[in-house]
């Protein structure tokens, strides 16, 4: 997996840390990879919203393509191949989604095993080489307050953890679930 042709991009600081950890060259480009790319083979990497309860907190994804809201394959390929990573498919999409019903409704109509919002413009850009995404919510549960907590490039915003705060119990399952998540990524990716 590692190659000197590969970049893993990232949404945020943490996850980047992850890879770099692991001596993988990295990216941060922010939510919905709003900052430029970088140049050459890029491999989507992270953290992503399970759509199904069929996945659990931790579980690693190795897709094999990149679908849009409607179906459509943004990207399709051969797994990287990760030990212990299941093969799926990711939902590319432009915001959060953290309601049950919403991500049901996702899965109903696409297909797709998890979300994110960095595979789709990665795809769309020609030189995705795979995507390695942990899951770090479900339906069963989901982000709550933490979901509004991350700002538009990847930092932790004040407003997003006072809400947290406010329901701190909720909070706190969803933060050791992300954790859990990126600890099995950087495992699985070693």
């Amino acid at each position: 997996m590692k190659g000197p042709e590969l970049t893993f991009v990232c949404a945020t600081s943490t996850e980047a840390r992850v890879a770099r950890r692991l001596g993988l060259p990295t990216a941060v480009v922010g939510i919905g990879a709003r900052r430029a790319l970088p140049e050459g083979r890029l491999v989507s990497f992270g953290l992503a919203g399970g759509l199904h309860d069929g996945l659990a907190c931790g579980e690693v994804i190795d897709a094999a393509r990149v679908v849009d809201l409607d179906g459509n394959v943004l990207w399709e390929g051969e797994p990287l191949g990760v030990p212990g990573a299941r093969p799926g498919t990711i939902l590319a999409v432009d915001a959060v989604v953290d309601g049950v019903e919403a991500r049901r409704d996702l899965r109903e109509r696409t297909g797709a095993d998890a979300v994110d919002m960095e595979s789709g413009p990665l795809a769309r850009s020609g030189r995705l080489a795979g995507c390695l995404r942990a899951i770090s919510d479900t339906p069963s549960r989901t982000l709550g307050p933490l979901a509004t907590a991350l700002g538009p490039d990847g930092r932790i915003e004040l407003a997003g953890v006072a809400r947290a705060v406010g329901r701190p119990r909720h909070a706190g399952r969803a933060l050791l679930d992300v954790r859990r998540a990126l600890r099995r990524l950087e495992e699985a990716a070693a």
